[in-house]
């Protein structure tokens, strides 16, 4: 089942773990015939915590996944961040309010009839609050029109992106450029961010700002990118017609590429949609904002996959946008923060679980849950038929080298989250034979990540270090209880 190689040499691909075998106190016992392998002893984690140095609190719980019945615990009840780990519990809370067959809808809409190719009346651009949605998919929509013989609108270009409320960006603790603390928009593109690049050239620099895909790379105007000749700020941003950055140009070296975040989403994906049309031959007015969807006749449309897709992509790439749309969707409230209050009372009605969530991406320091009510409510979902396990990933085991062990026997389906001196992970081992578990382990200094000032906050100092201790606490636990429980 899991030969002494794997146990000391594995680790979780993905997440950057140590070794798994280096917490083992014992090998795995074989299985005598017609039985299970009889427990084995273990000693005190404490000493494990200790080497970790993390400060602040270190939490789990693990349990067996059939029963319920806790195995091994350290302060269980203990609330702590759980980052990113708070998707799984928007992906419960999206599959039960919204269904599996739940798709997100981009839309073209006529307020009159078309002739000869003309829209008698306002075309209107109606975003569904699809966080997936790609310039590439954006300009497919527009060669289907083009090629049903639309040509333009003898009204306006309208837009619409009232099917989410307008958030300027998830948390007000991240700093301002970093691409994901998102903007919030029933109309998103790009994962509402656009793609900054920049090449010296001389003594000047070659600067572009577009809306990428692999097909379509149309021009941005309303977001603009300066070269500053400085060492820090890193950045500045200035909100207004245009959104107004500049960059130090002692950062930059001779050339590069980062994605900046956009704070008005409806506007940039209708500024896109119009560039795009007017290549395809489409002419079309500036875009307007509406805040009442016109009624009219759809003339065409993108869909997003269905939800299960869509969350399994969110899980694996941990995207915060994704999560607030889809959870901002299943709660129906019009404010982020009261929207996670939602799903943390469906959270306390559907497990008994106190969860104290302030939105759905766990991108924020504020939210807190408990080890034992994690382990607890993936327990419970997959008892219920409703759990996770068929889209979370694989993180896979690695061998001592740091290779990937192809066909490994064990899996380990879990979701991760990192913020600032926090980690989490939580999850399921999954041996071929033999008991499957149910784990989670949240690892907080939320002092220390409070301390840290706002603009440094993409990468502060001692951060890279702690996290990677972190995890190797996380392996050496996995480890530890594959072999003793597994």
């Amino acid at each position: 089942m899991i030969t002494r190689r794997m146990v000391l040499g594995g680790f979780l691909a993905g997440v950057a773990l140590p070794a798994l075998g280096e917490g083992l106190t014992s090998s795995p016992r074989p299985v005598p015939r017609g039985g299970h392998p009889a427990p084995v002893p273990l000693g005190d984690a404490s000493a494990l915590v200790a080497a970790a140095k993390l400060g602040g609190e270190v939490a789990w719980v693990v349990a067996d996944a059939r029963t319920g019945a806790v195995l091994e615990s350290r302060q269980p009840d203990l609330p702590l961040p759980p980052a990113s780990v708070a998707k799984a519990v928007t992906a419960l809370y999206a599959l039960d309010r919204l269904g599996k067959d739940h798709r997100f809808a981009t839309r073209v809409l006529a307020t009159g009839p078309v002739t000869g190719g003309m829209v008698q009346g306002d075309l209107v651009l109606a975003g569904g609050g699809d966080p997936t949605l790609q310039t590439d998919q954006l300009g497919d929509l527009v060669a289907r029109l083009a090629a049903s013989g639309l040509k333009g609108a003898t009204g306006r270009f309208l837009w619409w992106e009232g099917a989410l409320p307008g958030v300027e960006g998830i948390a007000a603790d991240q700093p301002e450029h970093v691409g994901y603390n998102a903007a919030v928009s029933g109309l998103c593109l790009n994962f509402n961010r656009v793609h900054f690049e920049w090449k010296r050239a001389g003594g000047d620099w070659q600067v572009a700002v577009d809306a990428r895909g692999e097909r379509f790379r149309p021009e941005v105007g309303m977001v603009r990118v300066g070269i500053r000749s400085r060492e820090a700020p890193l950045f500045t941003y200035d909100r207004g017609q245009v959104e107004e950055w500049t960059v130090a140009s002692g950062a930059l070296g001779k050339g590069g590429s980062r994605w900046l975040p956009v704070r008005e989403p409806g506007r940039y994906v209708a500024e896109v949609f119009r560039t795009l049309a007017r290549a395809q031959g489409i002419r079309l007015e500036p875009g307007e904002r509406v805040g009442m969807l016109p009624p009219g006749q759809e003339i065409g449309r993108v869909e997003s996959a269905p939800l299960p897709e869509v969350l399994r992509e969110m899980l694996r790439y941990s995207t915060n946008l994704t999560a607030e749309c889809v959870g901002l969707t299943a709660s129906g409230v019009r404010d982020l923060e009261g929207s996670a209050r939602a799903m943390s009372d469906w959270v306390r009605a559907s497990f008994g679980v106190e969860f104290d969530l302030r939105d759905h991406s766990g991108l924020g320091g504020t939210s807190r849950v408990t080890a034992g009510g994690m382990a607890r409510v993936l327990v419970q979902a997959e008892r219920e038929g409703r759990g996770l396990k068929p889209i979370l990933r694989d993180v896979g085991m690695k061998d001592d080298q740091g290779k990937l062990i192809e066909k490994h026997p064990v899996k380990v389906l879990a979701k991760s989250g990192t913020l600032n001196f926090v980690s989490g992970l939580a999850g399921h081992v999954v041996p071929p034979l033999g008991r499957e578990l149910v784990f989670a382990i949240f690892s907080g200094d939320p002092a220390r990540r409070d301390a840290v000032p706002v603009s440094l906050r993409e990468e502060p100092e001692g951060g890279k270090s702690w996290t990677r201790r972190a995890r190797r606490l996380q392996g050496q636990l996995i480890s530890r209880w594959a072999g003793a429980y597994g």
